[in-house]
């Protein structure tokens, strides 16, 4: 939007700055005053639109840029929002993570509040909280995987605003169990932590919010100079905030009204760390007169994405689950999104990995390209398959851009230069000069792994100062020095080229060209750990977060077993249900593989219902999903028919001296009832009843079902062992 004039910025006119956006983003923008909640779906321009009113409001006089807090929850956010207020002719606003804002008033307070220098900041947990645990003697010192999930769990407890005297009745009422102890025993982990924190004279990260929470809240006079200080607030992904953050925020905004919300109900996706969407949906009941915006139109995805994503958050009755935004397609047509089926996870990646290489071979930039997939441990076999085929990638997730050594090295070569930088070379053939110097090339390496990160992250300084000299032509070293630094105090690290693979939390907020979006089943998309209702909403948007990255290609796979030549008992993901009208004859492929027993070979079985079949609710257990039906609606079997069956099966268990349910559980024996299978092919096709179960009891099964006594079918059963021995 700010043109350059000799290399100084030309201020847009307000009028300027609306007329580049949309009607929905141009009623954001054009009300810089009063409390404002936008419901912002994925893709529609939500960073344009604050960033286009905060400009609008500093163009048209409405704001000091410098009374306004703009808070999101990335550093890579924020640095974005800088970038994009700084394109708009917009400086002075102050666009921070939460900690980052908490913490920069926390040191300039706190010789006020407290006295002497505020405490260092842990950098992590693990240390603490191991020594927390010992000293209660809970053998964990090694065991890392439990430490890791006893710090999350201290994590959570510290944003709920939860104490050692609190937690057990916090954790009963969020219906949360503490990893691998009771309540109390976790609430003696909070308790011994704080000590190990205080014995060392630290605070972690959540104490950042809490104490700066502490002293706005008994000091009015410091209450009141932060507020004299920001009199405008604008909160990004506000789906996200968690009980602490929305308490810091009440003390920040006071009794004013000048606050903007900007989230997507359908893009909760952190309950575990205590993020909630009542704040987002709660808004227009703190503040009455709040204008409510919602952004619907999505410039990212093509229409054939966009209603693949308006499906999985569609309801049972049609309607949109839990105030999602209906999202209406903008971008030009694209090609169908894709659902692959493959024989086991090794088999998908190998697959994706061809697929990945034969678009880099067409011209798409590996940058453009992205695995996600739900847990963190299925990125390892991906990393696998990308580095057989020597394709560059990058975990995100690891480790942090400015803190890898080849980019320490660099800035540090940078610095040196830039004392000596006389203007005679242009900065980035520059760049490139003292890069060399750090063992960058020109031509990409052509191996993969280690040495090819190393180059994309020396490559990508070498694109940062491209960026630079677009936005000031006049730039020099020293400029991108500062650059540098400023990025590096924000996390705001420049894309890296190379094919991203991410787990679907980490991918919130990326897009990339083509989307590759891996283990697609059941077990997976839901994780099976998700066992109530909650948690399967939580996972259905989690599956939207991943299908809204892909902007052009969307290609979706799952696979029907762990390892090659295993059983394969997974099932595509229940929210792909109905999808085929959307994902053509891909929703119904089956991987080719198949299981072998006694009778030969089994195709897998189709997915199983995800919603009720009397009302329509939705499924959230394993024993529903097979008969069809939720616990509310009543069997649909013939009552004469489901006994003489339980009558069989205890006959048979008592014979073989195992449990009733060894030979079918309730579940599978209701779905038999209710179905009433004809054939072996149709009893094939019910959950419960594999190549074994069919070959061993099919044939008395139908028998039953056909009319016959349980005595007839015991006798012929008797009648085939006898003729076998």
């Amino acid at each position: 939007m700010a043109t350059q004039l000799h290399g100084i910025p030309v201020h847009p006119s307000a009028d300027e700055i609306l007329g580049a956006l949309d009607p929905e983003q141009r009623e954001v923008a054009a009300h810089p005053l009063g409390p404002m909640c936008v419901l912002a779906g994925a893709g529609t321009g939500k960073t344009r639109a604050i960033t286009h009113r905060i400009a609008y409001g500093v163009h048209s006089g409405a704001y000091q840029p410098q009374r306004v807090l703009a808070v999101t929850f990335t550093a890579r956010a924020a640095g974005e929002m800088r970038t994009r207020l700084r394109s708009l002719a917009v400086g002075g606003v102050q666009a921070r993570t939460f900690h980052a804002a908490a913490l920069r008033q926390l040191h300039f307070f706190w010789p006020q509040a407290v006295g002497g220098a505020a405490p260092e900041v842990m950098s992590q947990k693990a240390s603490a909280v191991a020594q927390a645990a010992a000293s209660l003697r809970l053998d964990l010192a090694r065991d890392r995987t439990a430490i890791r999930d006893l710090a999350a769990e201290v994590e959570w407890a510290k944003v709920s605003m939860l104490t050692p005297e609190t937690y057990a009745a916090g954790a009963r009422a969020a219906r949360r169990e503490p990893p691998g102890l009771d309540a109390t025993a976790m609430a003696r982990v909070l308790e011994a932590y704080e000590q190990v924190k205080t014995q060392r004279g630290v605070i972690d990260f959540e104490d950042v919010l809490l104490l700066t929470v502490g002293i706005l809240a008994e000091r009015e006079d410091i209450a009141r100079a932060v507020r004299a200080q920001y009199r405008h607030f604008v909160v990004d992904e506000y789906q996200d905030v968690n009980a602490l953050q929305q308490r810091l925020l009440d003390l920040w905004v006071g009794e004013r009204q000048d606050v903007c919300v900007v989230g997507d109900p359908a893009q909760t996706i952190y309950s575990f760390t205590g993020a909630s969407p009542r704040h987002l949906l709660g808004f227009t009941e703190r503040h009455r007169d709040a204008r409510v915006v919602r952004l619907v139109r999505n410039y990212r995805s093509t229409p054939q994405i966009v209603s693949l994503a308006n499906l999985i958050v569609r309801g049972p009755s049609g309607g949109l689950r839990g105030n999602a935004v209906q999202l209406q397609a903008q971008a030009e047509q694209g090609p169908v999104p894709a659902l692959t089926a493959h024989p086991d996870d090794p088999a998908e990646a190998t697959a994706i990995a061809a697929e990945i290489a034969e678009r880099v071979a067409r011209g798409v930039s590996p940058g453009e390209v992205a695995v996600l997939f739900r847990t963190n441990g299925q990125s390892e076999a991906f990393e696998s398959a990308l580095a057989d085929r020597g394709i560059p990638y990058l975990v995100r997730g690891g480790e942090r851009f400015f803190s890898r050594p080849e980019v320490r090295d660099a800035v540090l070569l940078m610095r040196g230069a830039a004392r000596s930088d006389d203007g005679s070379i242009a900065l980035p053939e520059l760049v490139r000069d003292v890069l060399l110097g750090a063992g960058w090339t020109r031509e990409a390496p052509t191996s993969g792994g280690a040495a090819r990160e190393r180059w994309e992250s020396l490559a990508a300084l070498a694109a940062l100062s491209d960026d630079l000299v677009a936005a000031n032509p006049d730039a020099r070293l020293p400029d991108f020095v500062r650059e540098l630094d400023e990025r590096a105090s924000a996390q705001h690290a420049p894309a890296v080229q190379g094919v991203t693979l991410a787990s679907l939390h980490a991918a919130k907020g990326l897009e990339w060209d083509v989307v590759f979006l891996a283990g697609c089943s059941d077990g997976y998309l839901p994780i099976a750990m998700a066992d109530t209702p909650e948690a399967i909403e939580e996972e259905r948007r989690l599956t939207y977060v991943g299908v809204t990255r892909a902007r052009r290609e969307l290609r979706l796979s799952w696979a029907g077993a762990r390892t090659p030549g295993g059983r394969q008992t997974r099932r595509p993901s229940r929210f792909l249900d109905g999808a085929a009208s959307i994902l053509g004859e891909g929703a119904r492929s089956q991987p080719k593989a198949t299981a072998t027993g006694r009778r030969g070979t089994k195709a897998l079985k189709p997915a199983l219902p995800a919603h009720c079949r009397g009302c329509g609710t939705e499924l959230t257990t394993a024993a529903q999903r097979k008969t069809g039906r939720c616990a509310d609606c009543p069997p649909a079997y013939d009552e004469a028919t489901f006994e003489r069956l339980r009558t069989w099966r205890l006959a048979v268990a008592r014979e073989a001296s195992v449990p009733a349910y060894v030979v079918f559980t309730d579940a599978t024996l209701t779905a038999i009832a209710e179905r009433e299978p004809k054939s072996d092919g149709e009893l094939a096709q019910i959950s419960g009843v594999g190549v074994r179960k069919l070959g061993l009891y099919g044939t008395q099964v139908l028998a039953i079902l056909g009319g016959a006594e349980v005595d007839e079918v015991l006798e012929m059963r008797s009648a085939a062992t006898r003729s076998e021995s």
